[in-house]
């Protein structure tokens, strides 16, 4: 039998049992033994002749049927028995040994058999964040869950290591994964594993280490695009409807998002200011509070559009809840119906090529870049958190000459 030195490691102010002495083996807790062999365990037990008291591990390493056994106390002073595979060396038993006296004195061992799957902290992952985040954010989290991680989930977690991560990013970048999709993706794994450290399944989140993916030139990026203000009146003119006239006017004109414009109440329009206050959002038939303070903002609007809103509060029909762009039935509108049925015909009939109704927003801050406004006004309008976020998604927009400056720039020194 191999025998890894047992320790017995006194705290100084543990109180000595009565009726016992001080064990012969007894080592004082500043010795090299002691520092390199402290363990979780505290109180008083005895192992066959062997009495421990303090805080202190017991653990060896033995011979059975020529495998390697290690033998150890868990973090309850429950015994483990581990039977490490054939032709496992005594070096390499001795290297497991001392990861299991790690995980013990950090309070992180489990038997193998009860560290979960991924699949199983995936699962449990997705009930807690249920009741923490809006429905729409859940939907993603839960199609990255099933869409992205079935090589993941027949691993147990704590074997999903920083190099299982590179080559899981590997394997999509190979695949041309639209690569802001796969940083999408990336967040949640990373959020997983995050929440399997919590519970102390393993003691890192190997997503911290994994170095990211990175995009192969700009053709990588998805790129915005907007409309330019001769298409924008084209647009407009190919919507014959005053409610969805009004609706796509109003969004180019303040770039607020789809869900807070669906939401947006009579009440939410100062027409003395000439501005709308964004306090809601309605999103997958659902009210929200707008999510950051600075997304609740007040929007200047234009004394055209403000005429245009006056013009459809005589003609809107009063609703229940007192709502801008109601429905036939005063309910809040489709987000799906009246993208199908006016937006996207009215693009047709305008001769543009397709967009997505957030580009409307894209197109106001563009035009707002294009005029030359300061960044944290925009950055205000369109309820960023900051203005690294605006310029974040709208640097590209930018011109990179700008003569008008450096005349200004000189006229104010010579």
């Amino acid at each position: 039998m191999i025998m890894l030195k047992l320790t017995h490691i006194m705290n100084p102010g543990f109180p000595k049992p009565k009726g016992h002495e001080q064990p012969n083996n007894y080592i004082m807790p500043d010795s090299p033994v002691a520092a390199r062999d402290r363990g979780p365990l505290w109180g008083l037990g005895r192992v066959g002749h062997n009495y421990f008291y303090g805080r202190g591990i017991m653990a060896c390493i033995t011979k059975r049927r020529n495998r390697y056994v290690v033998d150890f106390y868990d973090n309850h002073g429950a015994r483990q028995r581990k039977t490490l595979k054939a032709g496992t060396t005594k070096a390499r038993a001795r290297e497991i040994l001392r990861t299991i006296e790690d995980k013990l004195a950090k309070g992180l061992y489990l038997p193998e058999e009860r560290i979960p799957f991924f699949s199983r902290v995936a699962k449990d992952w997705l009930e807690f964040k249920k009741l923490n985040v809006r429905a729409s954010t859940w939907s993603c989290m839960e199609g990255h869950t099933r869409n992205h991680f079935k090589e993941l989930n027949g691993l147990r977690v704590n074997l999903i290591t920083t190099a299982v991560i590179e080559r899981w990013i590997a394997k999509r970048q190979r695949n041309h994964m639209n690569i802001s999709t796969l940083r999408k993706v990336l967040v949640t794994l990373g959020q997983i594993m995050a929440y399997a450290v919590r519970h102390k399944y393993l003691d890192h989140n190997p997503v911290r280490d994994a170095e990211g993916p990175r995009g192969q030139g700009m053709l990588e990026e998805k790129k915005i695009r907007v409309l330019m203000p001769e298409e924008i009146r084209a647009f407009l003119d190919a919507v014959p409807n005053q409610e969805y006239h009004t609706l796509f006017r109003l969004a180019i004109m303040s770039g607020a998002r789809q869900g807070e414009l669906l939401g947006l109440k009579w009440s939410d329009v100062d027409w003395e200011a000439s501005q709308i206050r964004i306090e809601r959002t309605f999103n997958h038939q659902k009210w929200y509070h707008v999510k950051t303070a600075a997304s609740n903002r007040r929007i200047d609007i234009g004394p055209e559009t403000m005429a245009a809103l006056k013009k459809w509060k005589i003609a809107c029909m009063p609703n229940s809840l007192n709502l801008v762009f109601p429905n036939g039935s005063g309910r809040p509108m489709n987000h799906n119906n009246m993208v199908t049925r006016h937006f996207n015909p009215a693009l047709k009939k305008a001769g543009i090529k397709r967009i997505r109704f957030h580009d409307l927003r894209h197109s106001y801050a563009s035009l707002l870049i294009e005029q030359g406004e300061n960044i944290k006004y925009i950055q205000s309008q369109l309820g960023h958190s900051t203005p690294m976020v605006t310029l974040n998604v709208y640097t590209h927009l930018m011109k990179p000459e700008n003569q008008e400056a450096a005349v200004r720039l000189e006229k104010a020194i010579f």
